[in-house]
């Protein structure tokens, strides 16, 4: 089975039609119908919104000959930092507090900086992401309504799904029992777009 016939499969079982799914995804349906075709593959950050979407652990999209994961070579990767603290002054984002270096894929790490984050706390369990979890964080001041993103407040780092509304920021996390943090974006700054979890057990 190819990467494609496991989104359709999914999807189905889901009861979604490609113009739902591409909606979640923010594509155009028609590269849902490519995937699906076998004409084309999601690259990683859109593996891990479909993993999220349908619950499921995002090595399911692995199990298939496409993703043969050959040995990887230590040139095929990049240690990354594992910040433990963020501060930012005079508009630059400063890493503090770096608790180590995390091996990771350059192909997962294209056209940006990137670095890492440890979840804390249950926030956003409902996105699967869960206390000790590493999140790959893509460094960037702009991101989609509705996209998950690491946003400074103060000298906290916070993983929220961010929505802007008017003059506002709505920093809503993935649990019921979290009301939503709104500010004016003159107190929090976005630093970063989640690109990719790496599970910790």
């Amino acid at each position: 089975m190819k990467v494609g016939d496991i989104i359709k499969s999914l999807r189905k079982t889901h009861k979604m039609t490609q113009a739902d799914l591409a909606r979640k995804l923010s594509v155009a349906p028609t590269a849902v119908s490519a995937w699906e075709r076998n004409e084309n593959r999601p690259l990683m950050d859109k593996l891990t919104v479909l993993a999220e979407i349908f619950n499921v652990p995002i090595t399911r999209f692995f199990e298939t000959e496409e993703y043969d994961l050959q040995p990887v070579k230590e040139s095929d990767m990049v240690e990354l930092p594992i910040v433990g603290k963020i501060s930012c002054g005079a508009g630059e984002i400063a890493y503090q507090e770096i608790e180590g270096y995390e091996p990771t894929l350059n192909q997962w790490v294209q056209g940006g900086e990137y670095f890492y984050l440890r979840a804390k706390g249950d926030s956003m369990t409902g996105a699967r992401i869960f206390e000790g979890d590493l999140l790959l964080i893509r460094k960037q001041e702009e991101i989609e309504n509705g996209e998950i993103a690491a946003v400074l407040i103060g000298e906290e780092a916070y993983l929220k799904r961010v929505f802007r509304s008017n003059d506002t920021l709505i920093l809503q996390s993935e649990n019921p029992k979290y009301p939503p943090i709104v500010c004016p974006p003159a107190e929090a700054k976005i630093i970063g777009k989640l690109k990719t979890i790496i599970i910790k057990l």
